[in-house]
């Protein structure tokens, strides 16, 4: 190492077990992250701060200013940049000493293989299962140490899963994906930003730990945070003999494709379920109308239909679409009854889960031509109406 980079790490050096020898494994290391967002920020900045070698990151999205508030690798001036493009500036920054390898793609099956061979560990911070299953089935395969996190508003969960050293896999702990619809995604749940930090930070920390050769490794245990209560609890997640991919006989072998298609994730149901009825399908009215359809159709002077918000009033105040009427879903069962029955209603969300909740709960109480805006208000803001603000 040259002197300025002995000077740099010089209290990451003199840490007991670590030494210059410590600091080498880590020079010579390969990490990749998945993802430029609420995880991958802080993990990469102090993978970059702590020496590794070789940064890799995959990413094909774009900063939108609903992103800064926990990925703290961009700032206001990156908002519709790329963000690989707005990483890559801040880690030299952190770091010029750190070679960056930016993978500007989807991670997909057809891809994941050569991606994470080619790297010593992976830390995913992915905000999908379809794509972190992805991740694990790809690491398990190639025989690489995954270092998993997550957040779901106020919770964070982090774990090292490493079956080619004795270790579970994510499939030992969730042998397959929740069913579509069982849990909401950040954008409906929503995150605490700062719990994004706290998980990212401490993924980089059990990725430093590992590729500098010091402590234990903490294969078979999974760590939950609950940064609302502010209680950590530690569980065991023991290695599975007949898991899927990791198990004695284990069935995946390979990267299906077929295996790794993203499910929908949906908010809870607008009312109990005793208090509805099968669903009422109009054949001329389809469930789901798209944004341009519901454009032209709220321009119509004949029969115009009533269009309802029913998200949560803070959403409300962010941007809406002119000439609504707001309900929230969960009001809904005790203020349909004020929607006139002779109009047709198309519902509107976020990103159009919760109004298809909506639109099949009013069929159900007789309202037949109820719809649901396909990917709600931010595709209405992409597609027609820009001037609404998205977050």
């Amino acid at each position: 190492m040259r002197p300025e980079e002995l000077q740099r790490y010089s209290r990451q050096i003199i840490l007991p077990g670590f030494g210059t020898e410590g600091q080498e494994r880590l020079r010579a290391a390969r990490a990749l992250v998945i993802g430029a967002g609420g995880l991958g920020s802080p993990a990469s900045i102090y993978l970059a701060a702590a020496g590794v070698g070789t940064l890799g990151m995959v990413e094909f999205d774009t900063v939108e200013r609903h992103n800064l508030h926990r990925q703290i690798l961009h700032g206001d001036a990156a908002v519709g940049r790329p963000k690989l493009e707005s990483a890559e500036e801040r880690l030299r920054e952190v770091n010029p000493h750190v070679r960056f390898a930016g993978h500007a793609a989807r991670l997909t099956a057809e891809n994941a293989g050569e991606i994470i061979g080619g790297y010593d560990i992976v830390l995913d911070g992915s905000d999908n299962f379809a794509t972190r299953y992805l991740v694990n089935d790809a690491a398990a395969l190639c025989r690489k140490p995954l270092v998993y996190g997550a957040i779901f508003q106020f919770e964070g969960q982090i774990a090292l899963f490493a079956p080619h050293i004795a270790g579970p896999c994510y499939r030992c702990l969730f042998p397959e994906p929740p069913p579509p619809g069982a849990v909401p995604n950040c954008a409906e749940a929503g995150v605490f930003g700062a719990l994004a930090g706290a998980v990212g930070s401490l993924q980089a920390l059990l990725a430093v730990r590992h590729l500098a050769g010091i402590g234990e490794p903490p294969l078979g245990q999974l760590t939950r945070f609950d940064g609302l209560r502010w209680r950590t609890t530690r569980f065991t997640v023991p290695k599975d003999d007949n898991c899927a991919l990791c198990g004695r006989k284990a069935s995946i072998t390979t990267l299906d494709p077929a295996r790794y298609i993203p499910a929908a994730c949906a908010a809870p149901p607008a009312a109990p379920a005793d208090t509805m009825t099968p669903a009422k399908h109009d054949e001329d009215t389809p469930m789901e109308i798209t944004a341009e359809a519901a454009r032209d159709r709220l321009a119509a002077a004949a029969d115009p239909p009533i269009l309802l918000d029913v998200r949560e009033p803070f959403e409300v105040e962010i941007g809406a679409i002119d000439g609504h009427r707001h309900i929230p879903l969960r009001q809904l069962p005790e203020a349909y009854e004020t929607l006139p029955r002779d109009r047709p209603v198309i519902a509107y969300c976020h990103h159009g889960m919760r109004s298809l909740r909506a639109a099949e709960f009013l069929r159900s109480k007789g309202l037949g031509r109820a719809q649901s805006l396909v990917g709600g208000i931010d595709r209405w803001s992409l597609e027609i109406d820009p001037s609404v603000p998205r977050y």
